[in-house]
């Protein structure tokens, strides 16, 4: 079974709770946090999913209440592909020609059966590679403009 990890601050708590419920018969789901609603620092999160997902090689979920934030932060980290996806098609996209592994939401910005519908998307989606390979090892390396 496909391991997913998931994070979310006290903003996106609830619809990661939500997501992990929905994908419990499809995946073996590793939360980082946070655990309640109470007020948390979402870089510390986003930085203890971007090493778990780098550890075990694995897709992440990571939510806050835009999911900028938490995109932002995990795209620190050297070898993590964090996409921000509002849709299907974005998530689809990012999987397809990016190799996102890690789906980012905002959980105040879309509803619970569009977050199912772009995880599912997300999930379900491998990277096409080809000419998107090149691109890909341009994000992953450092180069200049």
């Amino acid at each position: 079974m496909r391991t997913i990890v998931f994070g979310s601050d006290h903003a996106g708590f609830g619809l990661k709770n939500i997501l992990m419920e929905h994908l419990k018969d499809r995946c073996q789901a590793v939360d980082v946090g946070t655990h309640s609603l109470d007020s948390c620092d979402y870089p510390l999160i986003a930085g203890s999913l971007a090493r778990e997902v780098l550890n075990r090689q694995a897709l992440g979920i990571l939510i806050c209440g835009s999911g900028i934030g938490v995109s932002m932060a995990a795209n620190r980290f050297s070898g993590i592909r964090a996409a921000l996806c509002a849709n299907e098609y974005m998530a689809r996209m990012s999987r397809m020609h990016n190799d996102a592994n890690v789906l980012c939401m905002g959980e105040r910005i879309i509803g619970v059966d569009l977050a199912k519908a772009i995880a599912d998307a997300f999930l379900a989606t491998g990277f096409e590679g080809g000419r998107h390979q090149r691109r890909v090892d341009l994000i992953d390396s450092p180069h200049q403009p």
